[in-house]
């Protein structure tokens, strides 16, 4: 299963509508999985003068450039 090292998303399975939503009370249309976006990054972190590749979700992808590389993957316990 594919999850995020820093937000910890992973996969959840949700419900689905049907073409006519809401028709009625309970619709049964079955169950879906649905996937975090997650993104293959290479980030160079200058305090420890090297790269790391990671796939990361677009919202830790958001918050690394918010709070810098470092602090954000210390956090997360990465480094």
């Amino acid at each position: 299963m594919k999850v995020c090292p820093i937000t910890k998303k992973s996969s959840k399975v949700a419900g689905r509508y049907s073409n006519r939503v809401r028709a009625t009370q309970f619709n049964p249309v079955g169950k879906v999985r649905r996937h975090p976006n997650l993104q293959k990054k290479k980030i160079y972190i200058p305090e420890l003068k090297k790269s790391i590749t990671l796939e990361l979700s677009t919202k830790a992808i958001k918050t690394i450039k918010k709070n810098g590389a470092y602090a954000t993957l210390k956090e997360a316990g990465l480094i």
